[in-house]
């Protein structure tokens, strides 16, 4: 698949193919909802932010080098969307807050129902936003260290520590024995 979508990127780059750009979608646009979803804990939210990730992709696609994987590049595409998305909400907050008017953007974008959350949500609730990304990159999309170094911009040292420490705060936090946990 990585020929493949290096042989559609080729062709958007060549022609502005917008044929080939929705087929980069059509094959990503999951994986990147997903990610974003789980990053996110907002359905609604994810949505909205991976039609500005394929809109950002498009806009930055001569950016891809074609080293590594189009989805790694993509995801990175996707987590700066993300934390783009929270910096506007930090400031909307504060300004609302400065105004006098009490909101809580937080607590509007992350409404769940807890008898629907189940225990992958559970458990990526308690990582941080960072150690959440590169958990989700790492074992719901499959990138390599390598791969989450590159959409991170961590070092791959690095990237090993997050996830160690993300799978020891979840071990910890459910009481979770080594041999149960993969």
């Amino acid at each position: 698949m990585v020929a493949e979508d290096n042989q559609l990127v080729a062709r958007v780059l060549a022609s502005q193919d917008m044929a080939a750009f929705g087929e980069l979608v059509r094959r990503h646009q999951s994986h990147v909802r997903n990610f974003l979803r789980k990053l996110s804990g907002d359905f609604t939210l994810a949505d909205d932010l991976a039609q500005d990730c394929f809109m950002h992709a498009w806009e930055k696609l001569h950016t891809y080098s074609g080293r590594g994987s189009f989805i790694g590049w993509l995801l990175k595409v996707a987590y700066t969307t993300f934390l783009q998305s929270k910096r506007k909400s930090k400031r909307y907050a504060e300004i609302l807050e400065a105004a006098g008017t009490q909101a809580d953007v937080t607590e509007q974008t992350h409404v769940r129902q807890s008898e629907e959350v189940g225990d992958l949500e559970r458990f990526l609730a308690v990582l941080t936003e960072e150690e959440r990304a590169v958990i989700v990159m790492s074992y719901a999309c499959g990138l390599s260290h390598r791969e989450i170094s590159e959409a991170t911009s961590m070092p791959v040292g690095t990237v090993k520590s997050v996830i160690f420490r993300g799978k020891e705060k979840i071990r910890t936090s459910f009481d979770i024995k080594d041999h149960q946990y993969g």
